[in-house]
């Protein structure tokens, strides 16, 4: 059914919802537009929609090959839109549900054409934020690239920020980091993003730059190759604390030197990331040498996997599951990607709670990582066989032996010895 936004827009059908809205396929003055028309709830807080109309010439000035442009800003009543250029194509989170995984040349070509729209934005002061493979479309009617990529557009520029705000904070679950008695508790400061791809600045309580979209899109990257991201996986709270105190953990088959700027842009120091031009223009310089290379034969790390009941009977010493560690006080599990997420900074002493060895190490195709649940529930295995082995090998030893002791015949003599007389 047709919607009205605004005087000049009009809304035929919902394309999609995501964490701020939904998306419809609308029409405008000059032709077809989607139109993103943001949840009531932020619509009614006045103070979100005057941030709405203070950023709006930022977001209508960005315009890139590889940016879904802003064309307009809505306020009308209980409605909050943004109307945007329509991308003919799909989302690359739709893509990697489908594919799990995609060749190095068209994961790359991607994340090349990302940086790009970074650089731009980054040049006219703009952080987006929230860079994750939601919010890449690929325009299934533009020119095919590299590995047959389909160009990449970055969208949603803006949002995360639009939804922050210090009032809003305020009433976040678990007020602040606490204190002793008669001091008053510091006040609440919230993280707004995506947890897997949240930079470790911004878990810390940093203000958020540049640089966070680098590390986010190394991320984004390390996800096209490998099929799951590299510190996610669990409570959003364990997700956080790997951020901070994990290395990320090598990706078997992939060149050393792709393998080296994923790790550069992953560096837990701002200022060590590269730039998002110069992160550009190093993926494409490595595109010759990914040319015909198949996706990568990794599995998900072990954690994500259901714990076989073999391994649940045995009795064992305890296991340390990671993702069950909650930073936020009353918070449940949230796995679903599609939705911001709004937490409290944690405190030092919660990101320092021995993350230490519970990095997420991919495996080869059919093989376990040691100390996992399927690894466990092995060991159980070969112990058992081991121990039905020796009491096949003791049962036997004990019947040659009484068969010995109950025959009646002497035993035959050796050669050059005489039997002992008998008494």
């Amino acid at each position: 059914m047709a919607r009205k936004i605004g005087s000049r827009y009009t809304a035929h059908q919902i394309l999609g919802r995501g964490s701020a809205g939904t998306v419809w396929l609308g029409e405008g003055p000059d032709g077809p537009v989607a139109v993103k028309l943001l949840r009531e709830d932020l619509a009614s807080d006045q103070e979100l929609v005057g941030r709405f109309v203070q950023e709006r010439s930022a977001l209508l000035g960005l315009e890139h090959p590889h940016i879904v442009s802003v064309r307009d800003l809505v306020v009308d009543g209980n409605d909050l839109a943004l109307v945007m250029d329509l991308v003919r194509g799909t989302d690359l989170r739709t893509r990697l549900d489908r594919e799990r995984r995609l060749a190095p040349e068209a994961a790359v070509a991607i994340v090349a054409d990302v940086a790009d729209a970074l650089a731009a934005a980054h040049a006219a002061g703009v952080v987006h934020r929230d860079v994750k493979p939601e919010n890449v479309l690929l325009d299934m009617q533009g020119p095919l690239g590299p590995g047959g990529s389909h160009p990449a557009l970055l969208t949603d520029f803006g949002v995360a920020k639009l939804i922050d705000s210090p009032r809003r904070a305020g009433a976040v679950a678990g007020g602040g980091t606490g204190g002793g008695a008669g001091r008053a508790p510091a006040p609440a400061t919230r993280i707004i993003g995506t947890p897997d791809y949240l930079a470790p600045e911004i878990v810390e309580g940093l203000p958020p730059r540049a640089a966070v979209d680098i590390y986010a899109l190394a991320t984004v990257l390390y996800e096209l190759l490998a099929g799951f991201t590299p510190f996610g996986g669990g409570h959003p709270g364990a997700v956080l604390r790997r951020h901070v105190t994990e290395t990320v953990v090598p990706l078997p088959g992939i060149p050393e030197e792709l393998w080296q700027l994923i790790v550069q842009c992953l560096a837990k120091g701002p200022a060590s990331r590269l730039r998002a031009s110069e992160l550009s223009a190093r993926l494409r310089e490595l595109l010759p040498l990914l040319a015909g290379m198949p996706p990568l034969d990794v599995d998900e790390p072990d954690d994500a996997e259901p714990e076989p009941v073999e391994a649940r009977e045995a009795p064992a010493a305890p296991v340390r599951r990671r993702g069950v560690v909650p930073l936020v006080p009353g918070s449940s599990t949230d796995s679903n990607r599609d939705t911001h997420t709004s937490m409290r900074v944690p405190a030092p002493d919660e990101l320092a709670g021995g993350a230490l060895g519970t990095a997420r190490v991919p495996r080869p195709a059919g093989g376990h990582r040691p100390g996992s649940a399927r690894h466990r529930a092995g060991t159980v295995r070969r112990r058992r066989l081991a121990l039905s082995v020796g009491a096949v090998v003791l049962a036997a030893g004990l019947g040659v032996g009484g068969w010995l002791a109950a025959s009646d015949d002497p035993p035959a003599k050796a050669p050059g010895h005489s039997a002992p007389p008998k008494r």
